[in-house]
């Protein structure tokens, strides 16, 4: 049976830190501040956007939400962000997406100050990513991953690893999270020929596929370490991840859940992020 890797535990971890350093930066009379940008009223971005105040609010961090009506112009947008960019107060901000349809996404996240880009979307952060600089911050998501495999004493270094998807959110960026760290990275795609003997190679498999229960036990081979950073409904609305857990658990070393696993250290990362923007903009 697999050790189950919880998000819970790695977050708490992860905030105690993040409380530490608010208060030592209160000494210094900053207070690390976030701006969430919401577009409309989808229910997935109100959920999220709960969820991040919540952990402002309990490490100590300042948050204010800015809401625009769904048919809001691309100007106005671009004026909203513009106006944050300037604002010295606010140290990070949240664009929530994806925006609407008559919005042009790549000029609205790049509008963004990359210094202020605490969910890695701007070209500058992806580029700050790959290149290894800290120009702007990588995404939030595999940053999760990394500090889920960080607090249950993971070492990448030297691993055969396998990343599963290449979106620039999750998949490109792990990869070289991965590779800075001295891992062998494979990233695989639908066009990946034998896929399931491919994934069966890692060491450490990365699912963010964005398919529900796609990665079985075809995938999986004993030892492995699985990070499952999927998040999908099965018909009866209950929340899976892109590996089948039921039969993961029974062949690999360990796995994180869903719900209960990397999601839960994404909002953590995410003020972790703003405070590390606050300490560069004040260059403490």
């Amino acid at each position: 049976m697999a050790e189950i890797l919880k998000g819970k535990p790695a977050a708490d971890a992860l905030n105690e830190k993040i409380v530490n350093e608010v208060n030592l930066l209160s000494k210094i009379n900053i207070r690390p501040a976030l701006a969430i940008v919401r577009v409309g009223s989808k229910p997935d971005d109100i959920a999220y956007e709960r969820g991040a105040v919540k952990r402002c609010e309990k490490t100590g961090a300042a948050v204010r939400v800015i809401t625009l009506p769904e048919d809001v112009s691309q100007n106005r947008l671009v004026e909203a962000i513009q106006k944050l960019n300037e604002d010295r107060s606010v140290h990070g901000i949240l664009l929530l997406r994806p925006l609407p349809a008559h919005i042009n996404d790549d000029l609205i996240r790049n509008t963004l100050a990359p210094e202020k880009d605490v969910d890695g979307i701007t070209d500058g952060s992806l580029a700050g990513v790959f290149v290894g600089t800290d120009l702007g911050f990588p995404p939030c998501t595999p940053q999760a991953c990394m500090e889920m495999l960080d607090y249950y004493g993971v070492e990448v270094k030297g691993k055969n690893v396998v990343v599963i998807g290449r979106s620039t959110v999750v998949g490109k960026p792990a990869a070289m999270m991965l590779t800075k760290r001295h891992g062998t990275v494979t990233i695989c795609h639908t066009r990946t020929v034998d896929l399931p003997g491919v994934c069966r190679q890692a060491e450490i498999l990365i699912a963010a596929a964005g398919k529900a229960k796609m990665v079985s036990k075809e995938y999986l081979s004993p030892g492995q370490i699985v990070i499952d950073v999927g998040i999908n409904f099965t018909e009866d609305g209950s929340m899976c991840g892109d590996v089948d857990f039921d039969q993961a658990k029974e062949i690999v070393a360990a796995i994180t859940p869903v719900p209960g696993g990397v999601g839960a250290v994404t909002t953590a990362v995410l003020v972790k992020h703003v405070v590390e923007a606050a300490k560069r903009q004040a260059n403490v």
